[in-house]
């Protein structure tokens, strides 16, 4: 097989081309079992499929900031602005994502990679502002710092902010278009950030380790790929999975949905503590699924709740990175799935567990079919006030440690969060399981939901995922969502309407007064 892959890679990529169409006849595909292989000199540089869709939202909003990613980290210690300068240097150097464009060609765009370049460090005093008015102060500077939006012909697409705020006090913001960047590639970068400067630092030479492959091959790679065989396998699956009528989940909104979507959101943060930690554990495994699956089902049960609709489509970012030369690579790597629950409100909390956890393990058995082309050809209808397929999304992840903290000799680096202003769905739950609880975060549409009440939404469902928990084979009917203090106002503070009456007048005359005080009132309502 060794042998056969090298000569396969010895071939031009008109001929590994030719050959994957005689291998697909006989049912091979060859982008599937041969790695991922670099580009040819003169090989257009195609767009994956998630850099086109890009594009064209690009096209329509210029000045969205929406599609911004960024990572900001707090520098305590003894600073060396030349090694920072030469770390981010020796970045832009490695990873051809982070000097990249893009042009029009005719009728296609294609990638435009800048031999030098990509983001110089920007260094500001802010110690003033800092003394002045502390963390808000911070925090205002950073988030005016993402919302700048990127020009994807011109670039560069990754910008690098340093806030000084004291002598041993600084603040990194690194912001980049979704383009060329996605979450796991934040930490990649920032990963390697930190190898490279500890190394400069010290005075010691410092290069990172070359890539197999490019962003760009894999762009390439994956329309091969998908071409040679692999989207027709995996679309007959989501075809089936998702045919028919395309519902959008009708959540009631204390405002009217904007004709035009303006991704302005905000957030509502609970903590699931290690109580309800264990009992997610333990429960998942008498029923043998997985945390994300029980959040998951209880997510989707909550929506049902709130619509009333059945039929709850979730989607579920996956990382896509399952393939070895991809690991490192930064770039718009990760993938949506639409994972679909027929809510029967009859089945057991235990029965929807395993309806959840059986729609999960076949979305990830075909999980490289990317989003776009699920879009391109369900046609579901086109609407610039929502997102097409899902409008709801559920985000599941293990927290990071080092992506919290990481100390150097004379530096710390320590990530920074803040709540975000931004909501690309109507709502979207992030949940982030860690050592001592879960922490959930609501980010929801502020046009069309008030904070209160999404609040109120993220109490119901703590409860609802209590009531499973407590109880796993009862009906989901069954289950409360309400808090003891909410069914209490509900039950007895609404109902308590007794009043005294004046014991002088009967009935009759009391009637009769009320009809003099409001005439035009109905008599009964």
């Amino acid at each position: 097989m060794q042998k056969l892959i090298e000569s396969v890679g010895a071939l031009s990529a008109k001929e590994r081309k030719a050959l994957a169409v005689l291998l697909k006849q006989k049912g091979i595909n060859l982008f599937g079992v041969a790695p991922i292989f670099k580009r040819d000199a003169d090989e257009p540089l195609l767009l994956s499929y998630a850099q086109q869709r890009q594009w064209f939202l690009w096209q329509l909003e210029p000045d969205s900031a929406a599609y911004n990613l960024s990572k900001a980290l707090r520098l305590t210690g003894s600073l060396n602005l030349d090694a920072l300068n030469n770390s981010l240097a020796g970045l832009m150097a490695c990873h051809e994502s982070l000097r990249t464009t893009f042009v029009q060609d005719a009728d296609r765009v294609l990638q435009c990679i800048a031999a030098t370049g990509g983001a110089s460090l920007v260094a500001e005093a802010h110690e003033a502002r800092w003394a002045a008015e502390g963390e808000a102060g911070l925090q205002a500077v950073v988030e005016a710092e993402i919302a700048r939006p990127f020009d994807l012909a011109t670039g560069p697409l990754i910008r690098a902010r340093l806030l000084r705020l004291a002598e041993d006090q600084h603040v990194l913001v690194l912001t980049l278009h979704h383009s060329i960047c996605d979450g796991a590639s934040l930490q990649v970068m920032v990963n390697e950030l930190v190898q490279l400067y500890a190394a400069f630092s010290q005075g010691h030479p410092a290069q990172l380790p070359a890539l197999p492959v490019q962003y760009a091959d894999y762009a390439l790679w994956q329309r091969h790929w998908m071409e040679a065989g692999e989207r027709e396998r995996q679309l007959g699956y989501w075809q089936a999975q998702l045919a028919g009528e395309q519902p959008v989940l009708e959540l009631p909104t204390d405002h009217a949905r904007p004709a035009v979507q303006s991704f302005a959101g905000a957030s509502v943060n609970v903590e699931l503590g290690a109580q309800r930690l264990e009992a997610l554990k333990r429960l998942g495994q008498r029923e043998n699924v997985t945390t994300f699956v029980v959040l998951l089902a209880s997510f989707q049960l909550l929506l049902h709740r709130y619509s009333g609709q059945a039929d709850i489509r979730v989607g579920v970012p996956i990382a896509n990175r399952s393939r070895s030369e991809t690991e490192r690579l930064i770039g718009f790597l990760v993938n949506t799935q639409v994972l679909r629950t027929e809510v029967d409100s009859r089945t057991s909390v235990r029965g929807l567990l395993q309806q959840v956890r059986k729609t999960a393990l076949d979305a990830q058995a075909h999980q490289d079919l990317p989003f776009e082309q699920l879009v391109e050809v369900l046609q579901p209808e086109r609407s610039l006030s929502r997102n097409p397929l899902f409008q709801v999304m559920f985000n599941h992840q293990a927290e990071d440690r080092q992506a919290t903290s990481m100390q150097l000799p004379d530096l710390q680096v320590q990530g920074l969060e803040w709540e975000s202003h931004s909501a690309q769905f109507d709502l979207t739950l992030n949940t982030v399981e860690h050592g001592t609880g879960v922490s959930a975060g609501f980010t929801y549409a502020s046009d069309l939901f008030d904070a209160s009440t999404i609040e109120r939404m993220a109490g119901h469902w703590l409860a609802l995922l209590d009531a499973m928990l407590a109880a796993p084979e009862q009906p989901v009917e069954t289950l409360s969502m309400l808090a003891a203090s909410e069914r209490s106002t509900l039950l007895d503070g609404w109902n308590a309407t007794a009043t005294d009456f004046p014991l002088q007048h009967t009935v009759q005359q009391l009637i009769e007064a009320q009809v003099r005080h409001t005439p035009d009132a109905p008599a009964l309502a």
